[in-house]
């Protein structure tokens, strides 16, 4: 048998497309609609680019509708990137540019560091005290694999930093915010000299 013979004679057209094609293009889109039905992408525009982040709402459904509502509130519109660490994290979501913190209006969340899902490069995790359960809008994104973040046990040194998502695109400007001067702002430390800014933060379609 050679490759024509597996070719059919003839096949009936629909809107343009073999019926045969079109089922298959059906279903390739639906699959990939079912593969994203768990993905929500936020697009960061920030003074030194743009990040995209796709939140995995099946394993982090809490920390990803916490987020979600901050970005639909336009809550991180003109706050900052006010901790960088080299080789370890950006942290933004809670100040002002003037370094005053941002009045929050929801409740802390539960932590979902027991996900599964690890602190590794270009992860975006939530930001919290020592208390386990207290992360509210600040968050961060790792700037390398920082696997003693991740959970290992319901206690409180164990409970770790809930991962619900990771950079898509915009990793090259995550590592230029990464490599900023840095100073002391009492009582903050690791503060960009000059201001980071997230000039929008919105839900991609």
């Amino acid at each position: 048998m050679n490759e024509l013979d597996i070719i059919p004679d003839k096949v009936e057209l629909r809107d343009g497309l073999p019926h045969d094609l079109e089922i298959a293009v059906k279903t390739f889109f639906e699959a990939t609609k079912m593969i994203k039905e768990g993905i929500v992408t936020v697009l960061l525009t920030t003074s030194l680019g743009e990040i995209k982040i796709e939140l995995n709402k099946e394993l982090a459904p809490i920390t990803t509708q916490n987020f979600v509502k901050y970005v639909e509130s336009g809550f991180y519109d003109q706050t900052i990137f006010h901790r960088v660490i080299e080789n370890f994290v950006i942290q933004g979501g809670g100040h002002n540019e003037d370094m005053s913190m941002k009045d929050r209006d929801l409740e802390p969340i539960q932590n979902e560091a027991n996900n599964g899902l690890k602190n590794e490069r270009g992860s975006i995790a939530m930001a919290r005290t020592a208390e386990p359960h207290s992360a509210s809008s600040q968050f961060f994104i790792n700037l390398q694999n920082n696997f003693t973040l991740n959970h290992t046990s319901e206690t409180s040194r164990g409970w770790g930093y809930a991962v619900f998502g990771k950079v898509s695109e915009g990793m090259d400007v995550v590592d230029k915010i990464a490599m900023t001067e840095t100073g002391v702002f009492p009582p903050h430390t690791d503060v960009p000299v000059e201001p980071i800014l997230i000039l929008k933060a919105s839900i991609v379609e």
